[in-house]
């Protein structure tokens, strides 16, 4: 049996810096944005500080997950804490969905009531947010696509400079014909924006946990490229998965020709897997003709 493997650092933990910086940019920004509220009696920018403050906590949890993923394995747990970031992915996705749920809900009480806002300042605080969230997604952009971790967060500020344009939109028309229901129609808008991404967040986030194959892994490709080793004649409980967003992991057992050399073997499976798919944890059990048996999984 071969092992190849090492705590690596994670696709998420390669970004940490970005996203130090954007929950710098958005706690001061929230800070803003709850004074701009007090002095403008904007309800509608209160609410949404109340929005930037749960994302705040998303992002901070983010950068909490991408620390303790970076410990070192223990006895206890051998995989270190990699799970731990796809935890916070769907943390955050529950809670965005929650967001967007209570959205849709304010949005309708305030259709039924809407009430008056002092447009004005409200533009203004709504600006420099547009502009901070802009700077926070432009940071995380490239790094969302790397790790489930990072999506998240990515997810959080684009929900604030969605809701930030939102608020501005709202703020012109309401300034210019006083029409107030604008708020409410616009924050409905937001909230169905946000729901189906966070959903695949969410779908992605569980799909980890449960261990399925990753999307950027196809199976059948990895079986062919061990089926093809020479003196392989047999591949059997083949199982791809992730430790989390960018490290994947495989184990597979395979039968060898009579008079095969194991290590040749190892060497050459190890080679195939990890130049040619996305899998950096390797473990290969290599078994004579006569060891194999019926087969309980794929």
């Amino acid at each position: 049996m071969s092992t190849a493997h090492g705590q690596a650092p994670t696709a998420a933990g390669r970004n940490k810096r970005r996203l130090q910086l954007v929950v710098g940019f958005t706690s001061v920004y929230l800070i803003a944005e709850v004074v701009g509220g007090i002095v403008t009696k904007s309800l509608a920018l209160l609410a949404d500080a109340g929005h930037m403050l749960t994302d705040v906590g998303g992002l901070v949890l983010a950068l909490i997950a991408i620390r303790l993923a970076e410990r070192p394995a223990t006895p206890q747990r051998t995989f270190g804490y990699y799970r731990i970031e796809i935890l916070a992915a769907l943390t955050n996705a529950v809670v965005l969905i929650v967001i967007s749920l209570y959205i849709l809900y304010e949005a309708y009480q305030r259709f039924r009531n809407p009430p008056e806002v002092a447009s004005g300042g409200m533009l203004v605080v709504a600006g420099i947010g547009l502009v901070v969230n802009l700077a926070g997604m432009f940071l995380l952009r490239g790094s969302s696509a790397e790790s489930l971790n990072m999506k998240g967060a990515y997810f959080e500020v684009l929900s604030d400079m969605i809701t930030s344009v939102g608020v501005m939109v709202a703020g012109v028309i309401m300034l210019t014909t006083g029409w107030y229901y604008a708020d409410p129609i616009i924050s409905a808008g937001i909230g169905l924006f946000i729901l189906p991404r966070t959903w695949k967040l969410l779908h992605e986030a569980v799909g980890v946990l449960l261990e399925g194959t990753p999307a950027d892994v196809d199976l059948a490709a990895v079986r062919a490229t061990i089926a093809a080793v020479p003196d392989v004649v047999g591949v059997h409980d083949l199982h791809v998965w992730s430790l989390t967003s960018g490290t994947n992991a495989l184990s597979v057992h395979v039968v060898a020709a009579d008079g095969a050399a194991y290590g040749a073997v190892l060497a050459a499976i190890q080679a195939g897997v990890t130049s040619g798919h996305k899998i950096a944890h390797l473990t290969v059990q290599v078994e004579p003709p006569e060891w194999e048996t019926g087969e309980t999984h794929l």
